[in-house]
């Protein structure tokens, strides 16, 4: 099998990853996925879109899986098999806002307890980090804001919407007043940047 980052939206895939797509005959992925590869899927290529993400061990060795973003970045890369990194929006957010990576931490809130996610990172923004946050489109931007009025006047938070898209939105607000999202593929940076 193989695990093949597609970029977290339009344009953001690689030489390598568009190789493998293109040589593929048989691909698994998700619909956004699947759709930001499909100008190099080839005609004879079985696509099967995952409906079951708890069957995925289950996909033929001679699948490419496709995974939005990086595998790496909360991504499909806990399957086995080669993995072929993408353009993730950790790169693009970082870029956009003139953030060293060396500087983030990654903190998972997507389809997981949301108020511990918030604990987390204020945890990691008193240690000096700028945090990472992966978010999901029920994640509350007021109730992390709640929880970061304590980690300094510096602290910002920046709501990254669709990034890597044409309609690429970055707001940033502070803890006292958190941006509002205007669309359910969001991620968040937070810290003094």
């Amino acid at each position: 099998m193989m695990i093949v980052g597609v970029g977290c939206g339009p344009g953001m895939i690689t030489v390598k990853a568009i190789e493998a797509i293109l040589g593929a005959n048989l691909i698994y992925g998700s619909r956004r996925a699947i759709e930001l590869a499909s100008g190099h899927i080839n005609d004879s290529c079985t696509v099967h879109e995952i409906s079951d993400y708890g069957s995925l061990r289950s996909i033929p060795d001679a699948a490419v899986v496709l995974s939005t973003g990086d595998p790496m970045l909360a991504g499909l890369g806990y399957l086995e098999g080669e993995i072929i990194p993408g353009i993730s929006s950790l790169q693009i957010a970082a870029a956009r806002l003139h953030i060293p990576i060396y500087r983030f931490t990654v903190v998972v809130a997507h389809g997981k307890d949301h108020g511990k996610a918030c604990r987390e990172a204020a945890q990691e923004i008193a240690r000096g980090k700028v945090v990472f946050l992966i978010a999901d489109p029920k994640f509350d931007l007021r109730a992390l804001g709640t929880i970061l009025q304590d980690t300094g006047e510096l602290t910002r938070i920046a709501l990254c919407e669709k990034l890597g898209y044409p309609e690429e939105r970055i707001v940033i607000g502070t803890p006292r007043e958190p941006p509002v999202a205007e669309s359910d593929l969001f991620s968040v940076v937070a810290g003094t940047f």
